[in-house]
């Protein structure tokens, strides 16, 4: 079973999807504890590779705790599952403390000298990122509008006091915006974070998701995202309820690190090259 989470810290919004494993609580700040009621979807490997798991999206006050823990946290010898529910919900109950304290008092009150199965236990604290470290821009699907957004975000990065990130951090964005220009559908949205690290975000309404290739010599296009998984630390896409977002993350300080590629063409000329 799988429960699978994704937490955006821009907006509180937390998407949950579980593959018949149990739901997480929620405790809010105050100390009050739900258990969202989610579609339980079936177990890896049993449904037919077609069919969807249904995500439920829930809204996540700052300061929320997220709680996923597996069933042999729950059901022990002589104990059922709405037994450790509320034994659960009482342990979870008390505002003000950190994961760390949730977490033993929970294992406290639930867990047994000699369990029967195997307990896995989690708590992530919530927190929102500062507006002021969120900058967003909606993009029509010309490919003159590219530059325009691209230097939209130096500008950004340079009032961050990012500026030695603003030569990869345009690379990746022009590579991004490009391709969802080019190939993806209305809207275009870019964003970026600035946290930790830094994320570059492209959104746009198709579902189809590129593909890393390698091109030879001769080729005139496709490499277009092969410099983009060189440049960022990591990336990816995630999907919505209508299209897609793919993402590049740069590392934050600490020096740059150099880049796997050793040539690299003019930022205009990025914006000719194909996935």
């Amino acid at each position: 079973t799988c429960l699978y989470a994704i937490y955006d810290p821009a907006s509180g919004a937390c998407t949950v999807a579980s593959a018949g494993h149990p739901g997480p609580a929620l405790v809010a700040p105050d100390g009050r504890v739900e258990f969202p009621e989610l579609a339980p979807g079936l177990p890896l490997g049993l449904g037919l590779g077609d069919v969807p798991f249904e995500a439920t999206e829930l809204l996540l006050p700052e300061g929320s705790k997220l709680v996923l823990f597996t069933d042999g946290l729950l059901e022990d010898r002589g104990r059922d599952l709405d037994a450790g529910l509320g034994l659960l919900r009482s342990a979870l109950a008390r505002p003000d403390r950190s994961p760390e304290q949730t977490c033993a008092d929970v294992l406290a009150t639930l867990l047994s000298p000699t369990p029967r199965d195997d307990i896995a236990l989690l708590v992530a604290r919530t927190r929102l990122l500062d507006r002021e470290r969120i900058a967003e821009w909606e993009v029509a699907r010309d490919p003159s509008a590219v530059s325009p957004v691209r230097n939209a975000a130096a500008a950004k990065l340079s009032e961050w006091g990012l500026d030695g990130l603003a030569f990869t951090a345009e690379l990746v964005l022009s590579e991004l915006i490009t391709n969802a220009v080019r190939y993806g559908a209305d809207p275009v949205r870019v964003r970026l974070l600035h946290d930790r690290t830094l994320i570059c975000e492209v959104s746009d309404g198709s579902s189809t998701s590129p593909h890393l290739r390698h091109a030879a010599a001769t080729d005139e296009g496709g490499r277009g995202l092969y410099l983009v998984a060189q440049y960022a630390d990591r990336w990816g896409t995630r999907y919505g309820r209508r299209g897609k977002t793919i993402w590049a993350e740069l590392r934050v300080g600490g020096g740059d690190a150099e880049p796997a590629v050793e040539a690299v063409p003019d930022l205009d000329a990025l914006e000719d090259l194909a996935w």
